[in-house]
């Protein structure tokens, strides 16, 4: 184990000047594991690294200021560009002052779906209810998909869309075993489903 004197004069011998005797942000009267500062590499040493150096003070951080060749032409008196139309509703965040510039318009929220985002978006973003609901919202919309389909006389290619194709020729096992899970789960619900018919059957008898 080095001693304190020993790690000052390796210092000094590789001409690092630590001092010591000042307290460091821990509360420490030395320096935590010093022999580690004594092998550090230089800035110079790591500048080959990309992003190296995001992390240092703003004035010693690489990219700052950024330089552009020619520079970018901002005039003082431009315009604030108008915002876009909002021709649709729009969902924004509790956690946002008010809808953005632009935004997009492809996939307003509509039907159960879209009764599901409104709750979600209610929500604060560290509300993990938040995040469950718009992933029951994805699922959701994909039915209303199917049977929006359905109702304007186009049969969707479902099987397709779901990649089988390409499940049977690369990965017949997944495969395989999504199709087992999925017969035993529908198994199991025509058995209940029987079971309970059964049982009120049952019933019935008993009370004629």
């Amino acid at each position: 184990m080095e001693s304190r004197t020993d790690i000052k004069q390796h210092d000094d011998h590789q001409g690092h000047t630590h001092d010591l005797d000042q307290p460091c942000h821990h509360g420490h009267t030395t320096e935590v594991q010093p022999q580690l500062r004594a092998v550090r590499p230089t800035r110079d040493q790591m500048s080959h690294i990309k992003g190296w150096g995001a992390d240092l003070d703003r004035e010693n951080r690489p990219g700052v200021p950024m330089e552009r060749t020619p520079p970018r032409y901002t005039p003082a008196d431009i315009a604030e560009p108008s915002p876009q139309p909002q021709n649709v509703e729009v969902l924004v965040s509790t956690e946002r002052p008010g809808i953005t510039q632009l935004f997009g318009t492809g996939q307003p929220p509509s039907g159960v779906s879209g009764m599901i985002r409104r709750a979600a978006f209610s929500m604060t973003e560290s509300d993990i209810r938040r995040w469950l609901l718009l992933l029951a919202a994805d699922r959701v919309q994909v039915v209303e998909g199917v049977v929006d389909d359905l109702a304007h006389g186009h049969v969707p290619n479902i099987l397709g869309e779901m990649g089988i194709k390409s499940e049977w020729q690369y990965n017949k096992a997944g495969l395989a075993k999504k199709v087992a899970i999925a017969g035993a789960i529908g198994a199991a619900a025509y058995f209940l489903l029987k079971r309970g018919k059964e049982e009120e059957t049952d019933r019935f008898d008993r009370w004629d």
